[in-house]
């Protein structure tokens, strides 16, 4: 089988991270967001993975050579010269994905973590032989989202509401489909949106269907939902008894640390934090809701909530960073400084509070 993610964007919503790394190699709970996707896909039989991009491919290919190996699994790119949606990056693709076994592909947006129930997936499709099958997952405030109603016994797609004003049903697209290659006839190559232009198009013949997603699902496309998704995902894994998750009387529930990371007396981790590989944490320091990227120390009694430390960053000894501060690669935060919610571009010194969210460049 064959798979396609969509990676496309210049990852915007994440800066001032993918200033420093395509979006699709920021980690998530201490790897590269776009590898939780590749070993799912592994995992159920796919054999080769096409990259739509458009954006730093010979970053992103050389980044994957060694999991290309290790996984042994293909890792190709499929290279846009101009952005051409959710649709049209299929229609460019259509030789790599087309082999003449008639098998359906996935195709998935790179922003999404969940259980990935790819296996299931391919059940489902197989036993109502429609054209398509999408992943919808329930959210609490259909009215920000396009809603897919569905025939409930069967999960045959009726329609899409983009932002319903009144209540239509509470299920949306959750960016994970699994396509029959006849899907490919129906694209131009053209910038065109699979959700907007195709879908409702094989709807309306009564070939699309819609799975609800077991489990938890998030796009963590924004730091916001970057720092829930990981929560989600920390709680998935303790719901499964994974042995990633560390153990101690300084840990607060949910907590991922590499084996790499070196952590000092007195500290309390937790909840829901990961902390990435060379991390040095100093004596006494209390971290909550937050991701520390890869090298970054933390010095003695400072105190981090709700945010992000990228790369190589410090943050100085009784210092204070909270409210969604987002800390590019290399910024170094002065002792006894306080961040709300700052959003800081790297390679840069703090040395005076920030004391509203504000960017700093």
């Amino acid at each position: 089988m064959k798979a396609l993610i969509l990676v496309g964007g210049f990852g915007t919503r994440l800066r001032p991270l993918t200033l420093s790394a395509p979006k699709p190699l920021v980690e998530f709970a201490n790897k590269p967001m776009i590898l939780h996707q590749i070993e799912a896909l592994k995992a159920i039989g796919v054999t080769e993975v096409v990259l739509a991009i458009n954006y730093q491919p010979e970053l992103m290919l050389n980044f994957l050579k060694e999991f290309e190996k290790k996984l042994e699994i293909k890792i190709t790119c499929s290279q846009e010269t101009e952005p051409l949606g959710t649709a049209g990056p299929l229609a460019l693709a259509r030789d790599k994905l087309i082999d003449g076994s008639g098998k359906p592909f996935f195709v998935l947006n790179s922003d999404v973590i969940s259980e990935y129930p790819l296996k299931e997936m391919i059940e489902f499709h197989k036993s109502h032989g429609g054209e398509a099958s999408i992943m919808v997952t329930k959210v609490d405030e259909p009215s920000k989202y396009g809603v897919v109603v569905t025939e409930e016994t069967t999960g045959k797609v009726e329609k899409f509401v983009e932002k319903p004003k009144i209540f239509v049903g509470n299920k949306i697209n959750a960016g994970i489909y699994l396509l029959n290659p006849s899907v490919l006839d129906r694209i131009e190559l053209r910038p065109t949106s699979i959700e907007k232009e195709v879908f409702p198009k094989i709807a309306a013949e009564k070939k699309l269907y819609a799975m609800l997603l077991p489990g938890f699902w998030m796009d963590i496309g924004q730091p916001k939902d970057y720092i829930t998704g990981l929560r989600l995902y920390l709680d998935s894994l303790r719901k499964k008894s994974s042995p990633k998750l560390a153990k101690g009387s300084h840990i607060l529930g949910n907590v991922l640390i590499d084996e790499t990371a070196v952590i000092g007396d007195g500290c309390l981790i937790g909840p829901d934090v990961a902390i990435g590989p060379g991390c040095v944490i100093e004596p006494g320091v209390r971290l909550s809701c937050c991701t520390l990227m890869r090298g970054v120390r933390i010095k003695k009694h400072a105190c981090i909530s709700s945010s992000i430390i990228g790369w190589h960053s410090t943050v100085g000894r009784w210092a204070r960073v909270e409210n969604m501060t987002i800390l590019g690669e290399d910024v170094h935060v002065g002792d006894e400084v306080y961040s709300n919610g700052g959003v800081v571009l790297p390679h840069k010194e703090i040395k005076s509070s920030i004391l509203k969210p504000e960017i700093v460049m």
